[in-house]
C-alpha cells in the first residue's frame, strides 16, 4: 500500500519530535546478601546508543539469584515519553524475560508501589506495568511524564542491558520569546515555566503530561499567555480551543460555567496577542450562543445560579471565596463578550452584555478573604486594586498562592503598583520547587511545603519529608500530583509583560506599550513574538537610578508612550 493510499484513507502524521535521551545519574541499586547484584550499572552512562551489537564492554548485568536486582536512573530533566531497553544477553531458563519498569516524576515516585499512603497511580497512563523484553532487541514501554526510571529482573536468571534510553516526544518548535536579567533565579524561572508548556504542547495542549492530558480551558489561560510570550502564534491553540467547543456544543458547558468563560478569555487575549480575524470570526455562532447561555445564569437580583462553582481546587475549601470569584468571573466575561461582539458587529448581544455587567456590578459579594477571589475582583473592578493587594493577596504572601491562581495574584498585585511584592512571591513560591529540584511547575504547591523536606532528584533520607508522597489534596495527592502542569506557568508571561513590559494596546501589535519594571534589577533584556516579527528591547539602569530603555520593532508596530 502506497503513502498516498495511506492518506486517503486518513493517516495522520504525527507533529512531534521523537528522540532519544541518556540517562544522567545513577541514584539506586539493589544490594542484596542472597548473590543477587547489579554489575557494572555505571555502565548505563556511557552513551552505548539503542542499536544492540554481540559485543557490549559496558554492559550492565542484572543477576537474580532469589531476589530481583534492580536499578534507578535519573534522565535529569522532566520529559513526556517512554523507556527503550536494549538487551545485550541474558541466562534464563526459558527465552521470556520480564523486567518491571517504574517511571516517576520524583526519585520516590518511581520507588513506589500503587497504592498505599503515597497513592501511586496507573491513572490516565501506566507507569508502573510488568514488560516482557526481547533478548538481542530492543523493547519499549509507556508515554508519560517522567524524570525517573526503576528497572527490576523479576525473572531468575542474568540478563546484560546495553542501554536504557528515555524516548523524548515533544514539539520541535522555536524559542521567540526570551527572557534574561541580573538575576539569574529569575531567569531560571522564566525558562522553567516556558518548558512546562512546552512540555505540554502534544497532541493538544494538555494541563499535565502525566495526568491528567487532557485539554481544560481553565487550565489553557495562563498556558497560553505563555506560548504568546514564547512560540508566538501557534496552531496547538486554536486546535485546542476548537476541540473542546466541538466536543461541548450547546447549551453544554465545557465541564462546567467557569471554565466556559475561560475560553472566551483565551479567544479575548489571543485576539489580541495575534490578531487573527478570521479565526475569530469562525467563532460567531459559538461565541454569541455561549455569551446567551451564561447571561441565563444571573438572577434578576445580580446574583449566579450555576452548578459546581469553580475556581481552583485550593479555593474550593472557602465557600463564601469561590462565590465571590465565579461572580467577578462572569465580570470578565461579560468584559470580554462585549468588547468580542463589538468587533464581530453583534450589537445586539454586545448590549445584552453590557446589561448584565451593570446588573452583575450592582452586587459584588465580599472576597472572604481569598487571595483568588481578591485578585479577579481587583481584576474585574469590583474591588479597588490597591485595598485587594492591602488587605488580602499581600498579608503573608506567598502563603495562600496557588500554581495555578498566583498568575492573576500577580497580575493584580502588578496593576496595584507592588512590583516588589511580585518579584519576591515569583523568587519564594516558584523558586521554591526549584529549590527542591524541580525542572518543571508543578500541579500545586503550598510554601509550607518547604520545611524539612527533601529533594525530589533525591531518595528522601531520614528524618527528612518526602513532598512528592506526602503533601496534596483533592484530586492529587500523593504521587497522583503532577510534577509537569502548564497552569503553573504564570511567571513565564508575567515577566514579559511586567519586567520586559510589553503589551499589546491593539490586537495583533498594530501598537505596543513598552513600560518595564525593573525594581532590583540592574537590567533586563529579551523579546517578543508577534505577528509582524520580532520585538526586541533591553532596559538597564542608570547610575542617577533612571531607566534607559532601547528597543527594535519590526514594520507594522507602533510604539506608544
Amino acid at each position: 500500500m502506497s503513502m498516498k493510499s495511506l492518506k486517503e484513507r486518513g493517516l495522520v502524521i504525527d507533529p512531534r519530535t521523537r528522540a532519544y535521551l541518556e540517562p544522567t545519574r545513577l541514584l539506586w541499586t539493589t544490594n542484596s546478601g542472597d548473590g543477587s547484584e547489579v554489575i557494572h550499572p555505571e555502565g548505563l552512562l556511557c552513551s552505548n546508543g539503542g542499536q544492540v551489537t554481540k559485543e557490549a564492554p559496558n554492559a550492565c548485568i542484572l543477576s537474580h539469584k532469589g531476589e530481583a536486582p534492580g536499578i534507578l536512573l535519573d534522565f535529569g530533566m522532566e520529559l513526556h515519553g517512554g523507556i527503550r531497553i536494549s538487551v545485550v544477553e541474558g541466562r534464563f531458563p526459558s527465552r521470556n524475560v520480564r523486567v518491571r519498569i517504574r517511571l516517576g516524576e520524583s526519585a520516590m515516585e518511581a520507588m513506589s508501589d500503587l497504592g498505599g499512603p503515597g497513592n501511586a497511580t496507573n491513572d490516565h497512563v501506566a507507569r508502573d506495568s510488568i514488560v516482557d523484553v526481547g533478548l538481542l532487541g530492543t523493547t519499549e514501554f509507556g508515554t508519560t511524564g517522567f524524570r525517573f526510571a526503576r528497572i527490576d529482573l523479576l525473572d531468575e536468571g542474568t540478563l546484560e542491558l546495553q542501554s536504557v534510553q528515555a524516548v523524548f516526544l515533544f514539539r520541535d518548535i522555536e524559542y521567540k520569546g526570551s527572557f534574561r536579567s541580573s538575576d539569574s533565579l529569575l531567569n531560571q524561572i522564566w525558562e522553567t515555566g516556558a518548558y512546562t508548556v512546552h512540555l505540554n504542547m502534544q497532541d493538544y495542549l494538555w494541563d499535565g503530561i502525566k495526568r491528567d492530558r487532557m485539554v481544560w480551558t481553565g487550565d489553557m489561560h495562563p498556558e497560553v499567555a505563555t506560548i504568546s510570550a514564547v512560540f508566538g502564534e501557534h496552531e496547538i491553540v486554536p486546535s485546542s480551543m476548537d476541540f473542546k467547543r466541538d466536543r461541548s456544543p450547546l447549551p453544554m458547558f465545557m465541564d462546567m460555567p467557569t471554565y466556559s468563560i475561560w475560553w472566551l478569555l483565551v479567544q479575548h487575549d489571543w485576539y489580541m496577542q495575534h490578531g487573527n480575524e478570521g479565526y475569530l470570526q469562525e467563532q460567531r455562532t459559538y461565541l454569541t450562543g455561549l455569551l446567551r447561555e451564561l447571561a441565563g445564569k444571573v438572577m434578576p437580583d445580580g446574583t449566579i445560579d450555576v452548578y459546581r462553582p469553580f475556581l481552583d481546587w485550593p479555593a474550593s475549601s472557602n465557600p463564601a471565596g469561590v462565590t465571590a470569584g465565579v461572580h467577578a468571573l462572569f465580570v470578565l466575561a461579560m468584559q470580554a463578550g462585549a468588547r468580542l461582539c463589538r468587533l464581530l458587529g453583534e450589537d445586539e448581544v454586545v448590549k445584552l452584555c453590557e446589561s448584565l455587567e451593570r446588573r452583575l456590578r450592582e452586587i459584588a459579594p465580599h472576597h472572604a478573604f481569598s487571595k483568588q477571589a481578591a485578585a479577579l475582583q481587583g481584576l474585574a473592578g469590583l474591588l479597588d486594586l490597591s485595598e485587594a493587594n492591602r488587605e488580602v493577596i499581600a498579608p503573608n504572601a506567598p502563603k495562600g498562592y496557588s500554581t495555578f491562581y498566583g498568575y492573576y495574584m500577580l497580575r493584580a498585585r502588578a496593576e496595584a503598583g507592588d512590583i516588589a511584592g511580585c518579584f519576591d512571591s515569583i523568587r519564594t513560591y516558584w523558586g521554591g520547587m526549584l529549590e527542591l529540584g524541580a525542572t518543571t511547575f508543578w500541579e500545586d504547591f503550598d510554601i509550607h511545603w518547604m520545611d524539612n523536606a527533601a529533594r525530589i532528584d533525591e531518595l528522601t533520607p531520614p528524618g527528612k519529608i518526602d513532598v512528592h508522597g506526602t503533601y496534596g489534596g483533592y484530586c492529587y495527592k500523593g504521587y497522583r500530583h503532577s510534577l509537569c502542569h502548564g497552569w503553573a506557568s504564570g511567571p513565564t508571561a508575567w515577566l514579559s509583560e511586567y519586567v520586559l513590559g510589553i503589551t499589546p494596546v491593539e490586537p495583533g501589535f498594530r501598537r505596543v506599550r513598552i513600560s518595564p519594571n525593573l525594581h532590583d534589577l540592574d537590567w533586563v533584556e529579551g523579546q517578543y513574538p508577534t505577528p509582524h516579527g520580532i520585538i526586541h528591547v533591553r532596559h538597564e539602569r542608570e547610575k542617577d537610578g533612571s531607566v534607559r530603555t532601547e528597543y527594535q520593532v519590526p514594520s507594522g508596530v507602533q510604539v506608544i508612550d
